[in-house]
């Protein structure tokens, strides 16, 4: 697996996002344009993004780590079809390497649609599976959807 890590975006591996994005996350958060994904972006502090590129240079793959409220953040997002062979487990791994905690959001329910109109499925078992634990006291009830906050702790004390 060849990871590439940047701290910048070319257009191309914007909109590469953006598909990979679109195609698996429910539909309520959907990018429309290179602009959306651009505001949703600037708002993280320390942002690096770690990718990795399958035929045609799509990215199939794309993790980001950032800083938030004075925590280390993560997103992760692995095409449905690259599900299961230990690619978003790899890329977790990477992520913890250098980090003693971990952030997240995980979407803990299967109500939500994506773009295709396939079911979202929540990903709750890969996270707890990769060492996470769910924080039960802390949840994001938005207009768009309900997550949960999830956590990550090194053993290196």
């Amino acid at each position: 697996m060849n990871v590439i890590e940047t701290k910048t975006l070319s257009l191309q591996q914007k909109l590469s996002i953006i598909r990979l994005w679109n195609q698996e996350y429910p539909h309520q958060l959907m990018f429309e344009t290179v602009e959306d994904l651009d505001n949703y972006l600037i708002q993280l502090i320390d942002l690096v993004h770690y990718f990795v590129l399958g035929e045609g240079h799509q990215i199939i793959a794309w993790a980001s780590l950032f800083e938030r409220n004075r925590e280390k953040w993560f997103a992760i997002i692995v095409g449905r079809n690259m599900q299961g062979n230990g690619l978003g487990t790899s890329l977790l791994n990477m992520l913890k390497t250098n980090e003693t905690l971990l952030n997240g959001w995980l979407i803990d329910q299967n109500n939500y649609l994506r773009a295709d109109g396939t079911q979202y499925q929540s990903p709750a078992a890969f996270y707890l599976k990769n060492g996470f634990t769910i924080c039960l006291d802390t949840r994001l009830e938005a207009e768009k959807l309900s997550a949960i906050k999830i956590k990550w702790h090194s053993d290196i004390k």
